[in-house]
């Protein structure tokens, strides 16, 4: 059982790595608000990854590849997509790079603003298209006479690998001096990131449209 967690822990590790609508929702967030902000959003998106960790080992059918849920799923996922990244474009440039805890500054914008990205975060996961296919993937890896406790160990496992990761890309991000350096490029950077968010969408799209 050891050998089986560390090829799902090593493949789920790889795949955090690669930077997605979830990567670019917490460093877009982080650059605007701060990195405490952004935990709301870390928070939402391990949620959302929970959700699927659940129904992938869990086995529930609605996650096949072929079902309309799951068809349905993605294409609102690739909406979502298209949307984020339309955003991202349209207020490159914006991002407050100045002090985010400035003195004086109302409690409560700080708490709405976590709340938000709270919500934001477990949007964004829900809506992932690659999320659903990636963890019916990895559920796929573990054999059959797994027993609960280890599905429910590897379960745990992959949510608080989720969370750290994001607490520490919004933290990394957050930093003022991060920030301070590259204002000169972000405008750029955000850019990029929304048409990279586009393009996956697109793919997306026509990979349903040729499989259906």
């Amino acid at each position: 059982m050891l050998q089986q967690f560390l090829m799902v822990a090593a493949a789920h590790f790889l795949a955090l790595l690669s930077p997605g609508p979830d990567f670019f929702l917490v460093a877009r967030l982080s650059m605007a608000a701060g990195w405490k902000s952004a935990t709301g959003a870390c928070l939402g998106i391990a949620l959302a990854n929970g959700v699927f960790i659940l129904a992938a080992f869990s086995g529930v059918s609605a996650l096949h590849a072929d079902s309309a849920v799951f068809i349905t799923l993605q294409l609102a996922g690739c909406g979502y997509l298209l949307y984020m990244g339309g955003m991202f474009i349209r207020h490159a440039g914006s991002s407050a790079l100045g002090p985010v805890a400035a003195e004086g500054a109302p409690a409560t914008r700080g708490r709405g603003q976590w709340w938000r990205g709270l919500g934001m975060g477990l949007l964004s996961g829900l809506l992932n298209p690659k999320n659903a296919l990636f963890y019916v993937s990895l559920a796929s890896l573990v054999s059959a006479d797994t027993s609960p406790g280890w599905k429910l160990f590897y379960g745990l496992w992959m949510f608080a690998a989720v969370l750290l990761w994001d607490l520490l890309v919004a933290l990394a991000i957050g930093n003022q001096r991060v920030l301070r350096r590259f204002s000169q490029v972000l405008p750029w950077l955000e850019r990029v990131c929304g048409a990279i968010l586009i393009l996956l969408a697109l793919i997306v799209i026509g990979a349903l449209a040729l499989r259906l």
